[in-house]
């Protein structure tokens, strides 16, 4: 088995935030605040959160707020349920949560919930179970779920449940991996895993497992490396990853380094990004590879700075 060339993911990690005129920085401007979570998360699971200027990236998220306390995906942007997640859990990351108006901005989130318990991203209205996620995560991690209801969220998010033990992203809508996780990880922090039929949804995930070891997020497509994150979590969190064979996994997400230059790609020799370099540390995590911090399943953010959040005397 191949090892996890961690030094070249870390230096490759800091480079991407160097190149602010390149191709793949210009297209992903409006989105710069996820490449962060998922750059700075890469670094903490490998022990390197320290390998960054943290006053510069808090100063930077802050410029990112807006003034109805959500946050935008880049300085002079429209803010986004999405982009407000990320925002607070990178200052999870850093330890910095009280430097932030938490009524503020979970105001801003809760206002997001419809009538019927979903959720939209903003103001524009889109609703998906995404959204569900998203805002029960953030909420959850500033310790303001009360001011959504949680019964109605938890009821929309069940009516998004399928035949086939999986959801989808509205009522109806195909069963998928990314989906799933979303609506498990939900319910998981609700508290209300027992309307989730494990042995059904458990049957569909480990379903996704394809000959190369990899994971697909539906029937009949290809492997892609950020599904060893979006169903892998949601086997831990429905107790059934022993059904799948953990060891080829692996290898796939070995197999999907730039030993050279650093990164993780989606597939075995397509180009590396930031997106799939997380998803597969993360999944290597998950599959508790050596010398990785463990990451919890439902947040998405290291088991410590979990801990620290709901566990610390401060």
């Amino acid at each position: 088995m191949g090892e996890l060339a961690a030094d070249k993911h870390v230096k490759y990690i800091i480079s991407v935030e160097k190149k602010k005129d390149s191709f793949e920085s210009v297209v992903m401007e409006h989105l710069r605040l996820n490449g962060a979570y998922w750059g700075l998360t890469t670094l903490d699971i490998l022990g390197k959160l320290d390998a960054v200027d943290e006053e510069d990236v808090i100063s930077w998220i802050l410029k990112c707020q807006d003034e109805s306390g959500g946050f935008a995906g880049n300085i002079g942007h429209d803010p986004h349920v999405l982009y407000t997640l990320s925002a607070v859990q990178v200052l999870a990351l850093f330890d910095k949560l009280d430097i932030l108006d938490a009524d503020k901005v979970s105001n801003y989130v809760a206002g997001l919930q419809n009538g019927d318990g979903s959720f939209s991203g903003d103001i524009w209205g889109e609703v998906d179970t995404r959204f569900s996620y998203i805002a029960i995560c953030c909420l959850s991690i500033l310790q303001r779920l009360d001011k959504i209801n949680v019964d109605k969220a938890v009821e929309y998010i069940v009516s998004c449940k399928n035949l086939d033990g999986g959801f989808g992203c509205t009522p109806g809508g195909e069963s998928h991996s990314g989906q799933i996780f979303c609506c498990v990880g939900a319910l998981a922090i609700a508290g209300a895993l027992h309307h989730v039929d494990k042995d059904l949804l458990g049957w569909w995930l480990c379903e996704r497992q394809v000959k190369s070891g990899g994971l697909n997020g539906r029937p009949e497509k290809l492997p892609d490396v950020c599904y060893s994150w979006w169903v892998l979590s949601s086997l831990i969190m429905i107790d059934r990853v022993h059904w799948i064979n953990k060891d080829k996994l692996v290898k796939f997400i070995l197999d999907c380094q730039d030993m050279e230059n650093g990164g993780i790609s989606d597939r075995p020799d397509d180009a590396v990004d930031v997106f799939h370099t997380y998803f597969g540390v993360a999944g290597l995590s998950l599959l508790e590879y050596p010398g990785l911090k463990p990451i919890d399943p439902a947040y998405a953010l290291p088991v410590d700075v979990v801990n620290r959040i709901f566990f610390s005397k401060k």
